[in-house]
């Protein structure tokens, strides 16, 4: 239900980047939370839905560079990510062989 009230506010009001809307503006108009809105957004794109993002806000994409954009930008988090991820991989080395504090 709550994927279907985002995909309909953004085809509606928020068709290409011109028009993105930030978070907080959606959240208040579908009367949803952060997370909500992030998880309907997930699954809207895994389902191949052309939600787009940037700093200005959720948009639903209307050309392939927009698409692309966003696509960038989650592969920049992705790799971020991974850094922390290989960072603190390393800093189990630091904890004893019980697994205590360094």
């Amino acid at each position: 239900m709550r994927e279907e009230q985002v995909l309909n506010h953004l085809k509606n009001a928020c068709q290409g980047r011109a028009k993105a809307q930030y978070s907080a503006q959606i959240e208040r108009t579908l009367h949803i939370g952060s997370k909500e809105l992030q998880k309907a957004v997930n699954r809207l794109r895994r389902k191949g839905i052309p939600i787009a993002s940037d700093k200005h806000g959720y948009y639903y994409a209307i050309t392939a560079s927009e698409v692309y954009t966003t696509i960038r930008q989650l592969k920049r988090m992705t790799e971020g990510l991974k850094a922390a991820i290989s960072g603190l991989e390393r800093s189990m080395d630091s904890f004893g062989p019980g697994g205590g504090a360094p």
